[in-house]
């Protein structure tokens, strides 16, 4: 087999195991439960074959860009030695991905829409869409404040699980007095930070700047900042609504 045939068949065939299980369950309840056929075969399997080639260049990309990128920068920031500078860095890394997150965007223009039909708010496109701005932009800060609070835990050491215990017991104190329309929207703003662009680059921040600062381990410090970008948002969008209602 010529060399490339080979790198190509490594380059596709570990995006192609990831997603067989989702095919395989896919196929199975469409002929043995429904007993029905494919609809458009053909449109199908292209649209397979642009999934597998596509997830393929991502994680390529990642390997590439993503990773190298937000681990030079986290060793650049921590031997200048300018905590202000890292921690800005860490904020508009945080605001920046989330603000634009396509998730998000739609979160925010269904929740404005439902508020405006519930009359929670003022059904005109003008109140509808200062809700949704209002929205995106307080859990992009919150994420922004996640990075911040997340990179400062590794800097002094401080063990993740009692800030994340701490933090959801806000949530908990919160959910209490927070009105009952804006819960769920809080909940789920918690995974909508998450994207494909944030992950990648706060990932290689934490293990970065945990594998260039003396005394801290990648495994047990580096890792965290994406549990705090899921918790922060949930606390903002709760102060949101309880501030908004």
């Amino acid at each position: 087999m010529r060399p490339g045939i080979r790198h190509f068949i490594q380059f596709i065939g570990g995006p192609l195991r990831d997603i067989s299980p989702v095919i395989l369950v896919i196929v199975f309840f469409q002929l043995v439960v429904l007993r029905q056929p494919l609809p458009n075969l053909e449109a199908l399997l292209t649209g397979l074959v642009f999934v597998v080639l596509g997830l393929a260049l991502f994680i390529r990309g990642l390997e590439m860009g993503l990773f190298p990128l937000g681990e030079m920068m986290a060793e650049a920031f921590a031997r200048k030695g300018s905590l202000s500078a890292l921690l800005a860095f860490a904020f508009c890394l945080g605001f920046g991905t989330t603000v634009a997150e396509p998730a998000l965007i739609a979160v925010a223009a269904e929740a404005a829409e439902i508020a405006g039909k519930g009359g929670g708010i003022g059904n005109s496109p003008e109140a509808l869409n200062d809700y949704a701005f209002n929205l995106r932009l307080t859990v992009a800060v919150s994420v922004g404040v996640a990075l911040v609070v997340g990179v400062f835990r590794i800097l002094k050491g401080w063990p993740v699980h009692y800030l994340i215990i701490g933090g959801y017991l806000g949530v908990v104190i919160l959910t209490l007095f927070a009105p009952p329309e804006i819960i769920g929207i809080a909940y789920d703003s918690g995974g909508v930070t998450t994207s494909t662009i944030t992950v990648p680059l706060v990932t290689a921040l934490g293990v970065g700047l945990a594998a260039t600062i003396r005394g801290r381990n990648p495994m047990i410090d580096g890792f965290g900042l994406i549990a705090f970008a899921s918790l922060t948002p949930i606390l903002f969008v709760l102060v949101f609504g309880m501030v908004m209602h």
